[in-house]
């Protein structure tokens, strides 16, 4: 079962790179008292992921930081490695943009937004979407029906609702 709006965020510990190597973040306390915009992607360096979806959220952060965002987090079904890398490459580190890493799917899978497309080489990845959050718990929730798109789950569609 998928999370839904007015749903409390489950409890995650993600990775990202830290000067000695990966480092646990925990979700919780980024959270806690904050309204924060997170997006998911099925893959760093995937078509959509790269060219469009976090673009938009690069093109629209400081309009995110205006409306009072304390936060973009990006994640991604990714090592550390691969997500540092994808967040230097694409600008979104520079940007501020936050990029965790979900290695093991655990919270895409408790969030109920896992999905495999052995076709295409995605193997226990994350659906595509964009939520807002305040203080922990989902008041928006964008996901897409296609994972091939980010229509609705992208930055300025995000921007729109918050």
């Amino acid at each position: 079962m998928s999370i839904t709006v007015g749903d409390k965020l489950p409890a995650a510990t993600f990775l990202r790179m830290g000067p000695s190597g990966p480092e646990p973040v925990e979700l919780a306390p980024r959270l806690a008292g904050k309204r924060v915009v997170i997006f998911a992607l099925p893959g760093a360096y995937t078509g959509p992921c790269t060219t469009a979806h976090v673009p938009s959220f690069i093109r629209t952060k400081p309009q995110f930081d205006a409306k009072g965002i304390a936060e973009i987090i990006c994640i991604a079904v990714n090592d550390p490695h691969v997500m540092k890398a994808f967040g230097d490459s694409t600008g979104a580190a520079k940007a501020g943009i936050t990029m965790l890493s979900d290695a093991e799917a655990t919270f895409t899978k408790a969030m109920g937004m896992d999905f495999t497309a052995p076709a295409a080489g995605l193997i226990n990845r994350s659906r595509r979407y964009a939520m807002l959050v305040d203080d922990g718990v989902v008041k928006v929730l964008h996901a897409e029906e296609s994972n091939g798109t980010c229509d609705i789950s992208g930055g300025e569609a995000m921007l729109a609702v918050v």
